[in-house]
């Protein structure tokens, strides 16, 4: 069916979608595990890393694998603003600051800080942009991680748990756990019926959640065909499996969005006083952010890439625009070096993209092009720690592609 052909709801659904993460800053952290990346790319000193910004959270990881340069693009420039303002903070503040603001996600004299020695560092979008919120630093109540569209999915869950304070006490409980094993007792045993309430299944099911935390249309409908239609009950199998097998104790992705803040012990490598300090002392200076498309910054001249991080924005990208999608990997054939490899994520174990889009000089489909290391992802993805992708793929690029 065409999109005019579309339902109004469906159409309708589309345009919010496209309102809200095009005029909003979707995601105030980074929601994919860089760990499970660096494990594929193993950077060295000849590598370049291209990725897709998000929270800038994961650009900022990789480069302390001291790789030449890690390339940060996004389509939305609040995306690049929120990078930028942590790339000025770990040039001019100390740990103990910047782990106040982007750790806890607020600081009582953000403001002063902000003033005297973020903002010269800002490109003229993202000083607009911080110049009328700084007060999404203010305080513990409206902090930086109750901001964007994740951040209000946040909201409505810390709104849901305070009434709860047998649920909250199990939460806390879990994640205290340093045994697998007693981890998963603790939330089948005591977390699990208290979550899922019908309210909750229902509100994880709508479309308004789902837009919430950034996913379009034709992504929640690859959700619903790997859980027969079921998407509320796919995402309660989702965190099944989550909770009990994968540890939680350092699992700083679900534990800032369950305490609204990042602890010393359980938060992104950045933000570690080993971390925080190498790239201070000048593994920032090899990240450089960008506002534009995949492709755009590909047909830019610049060096030869060993490596793409491109998130899940390929399931969207295959619904709405087919072509882009084959245009994009197109360049990325031309500036990935051949056994390089493009790491994505996807709402489907196996991407019905990979069969359709026709890339490279033989228009053939991205199956019969890359060389698609199914094992090592299906492995790597039982440890990813954020969970919620379906499929997590590896495709190496091959000589003469």
């Amino acid at each position: 069916m065409s999109r005019l052909g579309s339902p109004l709801s469906e159409r309708f659904e589309e345009a919010a979608f496209r309102f809200l993460t095009t005029r909003n800053l979707v995601y105030n952290t980074s929601w994919e595990d860089p760990a499970v990346d660096r494990r594929v790319m193993n950077l060295g000193p000849d590598d370049r890393v291209l990725v897709i910004t998000s929270g800038g959270c994961n650009a900022l990881d990789y480069a302390l694998d001291a790789p030449a340069g890690v390339v940060a693009v996004d389509v939305n420039p609040r995306q690049t603003a929120l990078l930028e303002l942590k790339l000025a903070a770990i040039r001019h503040i100390d740990h103990a600051d910047a782990f106040s603001i982007f750790g806890r996600g607020w600081h009582k004299d953000f403001t002063a800080i902000y003033r005297n020695k973020l903002r010269q560092d800002l490109s003229p979008f993202a000083r607009t942009y911080w110049d009328a919120r700084q007060n999404w630093f203010a305080s513990a109540e409206q902090s930086l991680f109750t901001r964007g569209l994740t951040g209000l999915v946040f909201r409505i869950f810390r709104a849901r748990m305070r009434p709860h304070t047998a649920l909250g006490a199990a939460v806390r409980k879990m994640f205290a756990q340093t045994d697998l094993e007693a981890q998963r007792k603790v939330y089948l045993e005591d977390v699990r019926h208290r979550f899922f309430t019908p309210f909750v299944l229902k509100f994880l099911a709508s479309s308004v959640f789902m837009v919430m935390i950034g996913v379009p249309l034709p992504q929640r409908r690859l959700v619903s065909a790997n859980d027969g239609g079921d998407v509320a009950g796919g995402i309660q199998r989702m965190l099944d499996d989550l909770f009990c097998t994968v540890p939680v104790a350092d699992n700083y992705f679900w534990g800032v969005y369950t305490f609204g803040h990042y602890d010393e012990d359980r938060c992104p490598r950045y933000l570690t006083p080993e971390g925080f300090a190498r790239l201070k002392a000048g593994l920032v200076d090899r990240v450089e952010a960008h506002t534009c498309t995949v492709t755009e910054y590909l047909r830019r001249p610049g060096p030869m890439l060993t490596h793409a991080v491109l998130l899940d924005h390929m399931d969207w990208m295959s619904s709405y625009y087919p072509q882009a999608l084959e245009e994009e990997w197109d360049a990325l054939l031309q500036r990935i070096k051949p056994g390089g490899t493009v790491l994505f994520r996807s709402a489907h174990k196996t991407p019905p993209f990979i069969e359709t889009a026709r890339i490279g000089r033989a228009r053939k489909p991205m199956r019969d092009v890359l060389n698609f290391r199914e094992n090592e992802a299906d492995e790597l993805a039982k440890a990813d720690r954020v969970h919620t992708y379906a499929g997590f793929c590896i495709a190496e690029i091959p000589a003469g592609a």
